[in-house]
């Protein structure tokens, strides 16, 4: 007979994501945040192959990231107002610390890319749950710049990933909220008796 986590079911079952905008300083510390990459990498990973790697966003790296969608911004409109090119430019400060996860899903002789893909996935939701369980805010994000490969190098993409997305981490400036979750006899399709 298997024995459960109490604590650890009920952290699951209470995983909440954080708006950006209710994340604040202090930020996770470096080895905090080595964990979190530790714990992040822990994931399905068919044929060892990490087909994912995490780009830290720290410090003033966040504002250059900003400034960079801002530039791409004015280039695709150069009558953009103000409040849009402030708004690009503080993609990044929303939060004191973001990580991008980025897949290096390729093609492979016996892994499937959609395999590598979903371990990237994997390895973000894996993120948020670390961020959670060091006690801090996080919301998996994926915006405009996540596809738009103009934005790639100033963010440390290259041209053979993809963004799997990025989680932005800080302090919670508000209690979570709860969101209606689906019920599961509208997700679950039960086939055979046990």
């Amino acid at each position: 007979m298997n024995s459960k986590n109490p604590e650890l079911i009920s952290f699951l079952k209470s995983r909440r994501s954080t708006p950006v905008l209710q994340l604040d300083e202090p930020a996770p510390v470096r080895e905090q945040v080595e964990e979190m990459l530790t714990i992040a990498s822990r994931v399905p990973d068919h044929g060892k192959l990490a087909p994912w790697r995490f780009i830290v966003y720290a410090g003033e790296e966040r504002a250059k990231a900003g400034d960079a969608l801002a530039q791409i911004v004015m280039s695709d409109d150069p009558q953009a107002s103000d409040e849009r090119l402030a708004l690009e430019r503080g993609r990044f400060t929303r939060a004191p610390l973001v990580i991008g996860v980025i897949s290096r899903a390729a093609v492979h002789p016996k892994i499937p890319e959609w395999e590598q893909i979903m371990s990237a996935g994997a390895a973000c939701h894996n993120l948020l749950l670390a961020a959670n369980a060091f006690g801090y805010g996080a919301n998996w994000l994926s915006e405009w710049y996540a596809f738009d490969n103009r934005a790639w190098p100033a963010l440390g993409v290259k041209e053979t990933e993809k963004v799997a997305g990025f989680v932005h981490i800080g302090t919670r400036t508000e209690a979570p909220f709860e969101r209606v979750r689906p019920a599961l006899e509208d997700v679950v399709t039960w086939r055979g008796a046990f």
